[in-house]
């Protein structure tokens, strides 16, 4: 294994690296997937009719706030060294506002959407700087297999919640309790489980980059400013990040809304829905880690390319399923496909970002991927309020998002990214 990671890094540091995936994943598979999504709409907004509509906005509005300052952040953190300390803040914004998540009782609406875009927020941000370590930890040739195993370990993670989550919830269901009840507590223990499992990452993660005083005396506005200006000095990078934006729309838009699509299509109870969740996170899991190594064998961009073709054949197995038998087969092919485009679009951005800017580059990766999250949720949104309430054609209409980015993933070369990303970080000494 030492020969996959870079001189002076540690197996153990490695595995603390990874365990933020496995921290943070709770957040978005309790709190976002299965549990605070549904309740959101149901009991504190009141199945309103607008009811998911806000969810989505609530959402679309925390992804736009990291989407503006990922790259000022990224740039920051590069300037002066400090993703480590950045990460503590972070977590500690996500874990304090998921707890406050307690206090989303029926009828609080406003703090409830306040609440969930300040974590949100916390998250996304967190995710772009955990993120910007990868390069530090592996070499080119192995980043596919190390961000395989964070992903993977990360739907360990989300499983772990979910689950802990899921037995309270059965046993206060048994004593008479209702939503109002057991999904308050959830967030705590959502919040609880994401502090503790982040303290390895937090106390053994080393930052090995150096402050940049020699770097030109730009403000963070005026470097994002440059880096996007010189974008066209990093054509496959810059390809990359457009096919992130729309593939990503697709995932995203199946990441939110795969509850609302199993109980209004198939009538998925909440317990169904939960246990749908619990076995896809084991698929997902199961695609980061295999996916990382096949993705360092056969290339970074064959590997996405197979992933999109797989979530195509998802889409419509979905679409077309008759019955929740079908419907299975496809939530865990999305299940695969999940864990290896994450992994792989990680990988990707490690290899062709410049050395010295990797929180920068992957602050502009986080823009795309956030950017995503707005478009891919809004476009069902939008179908569905179109077709009437027919969740099947809003799903193949947002399902177009992956064959759009198989297209223009088409003119992406690795290698000559790679080559690119040297000479850019040579010019900028």
């Amino acid at each position: 294994m030492n020969d996959l990671l870079k001189p002076g890094v540690r197996r153990r540091e490695v595995w603390a690296w990874a365990m933020f995936d496995f921290a943070n994943s709770g957040y978005t598979t309790v709190v976002i997937t299965a549990v605070f999504s549904a309740y959101f709409v149901a009991v504190v907004a009141g199945n309103a009719p607008w009811a998911t509509f806000a969810w989505t906005l609530a959402l679309s509005l925390s992804y736009a706030l990291v989407m503006l300052t990922a790259p000022l952040i990224g740039a920051h953190a590069d300037a002066h060294a400090s993703k480590k300390k950045l990460l503590w803040f972070t977590t500690l914004g996500c874990v304090g506002f998921t707890a406050l998540l307690y206090f989303a009782v029926p009828g609080a609406l406003v703090l409830a959407i306040a609440v969930l875009v300040i974590s949100n927020y916390f998250f996304g941000t967190g995710e772009n700087l955990i993120a910007a370590f990868l390069p530090e930890l592996a070499r080119p040739r192995a980043l596919g297999r190390v961000s395989g195993w964070g992903w993977s370990l990360g739907y360990v993670g989300g499983l772990v919640s979910l689950g802990v989550s899921l037995a309270y919830i059965t046993h206060a269901q048994a004593a008479g309790q209702g939503a109002s009840d057991f999904v308050p507590v959830a967030m705590l223990i959502t919040a609880a489980i994401f502090m503790l499992a982040s303290l390895p990452t937090l106390l053994m993660l080393r930052e090995r980059a150096t402050p940049q005083p020699d770097r030109p005396a730009r403000s963070a506005w005026l470097q994002v400013r440059y880096t996007l200006g010189h974008l066209k000095q990093l054509p496959d990078l810059k390809r990359f990040l457009l096919c992130t934006v729309l593939y990503q729309a697709g995932i995203q838009a199946v990441i939110t809304l795969a509850a609302i699509y199993a109980s209004q299509v198939f009538h998925f109870t909440t317990q169904q829905t939960i246990l749908l969740v619990l076995v896809v996170n084991i698929t997902a899991a199961l695609g980061a880690f295999i996916f990382g190594h096949v993705q360092d064998r056969i290339g970074h961009v064959r590997a996405i390319a197979l992933t999109l073709a797989g979530w195509i054949v998802m889409i419509l197995l979905a679409w077309a399923a008759p019955d929740e038998r079908m419907f299975w087969v496809a939530a865990n092919l999305a299940g695969l496909c999940m864990g290896a485009s994450q992994s792989a679009g990680r990988a990707m951005v490690g290899l062709l970002a410049p050395p010295a800017q990797q929180a920068e580059f992957f602050g502009l990766w986080g823009l795309a991927v956030k950017l995503a999250s707005i478009l891919g949720p809004l476009t069902y949104g939008a179908a569905s309020w179109m077709t009437a309430g027919d969740h099947r054609q809003a799903l193949l209409i947002t399902g177009s998002y992956f064959i759009a980015g198989l297209w223009v993933l088409r003119g992406v070369q690795a290698p000559r990214g790679h080559r690119a990303a040297r000479r850019f970080a040579l010019a900028e000494i």
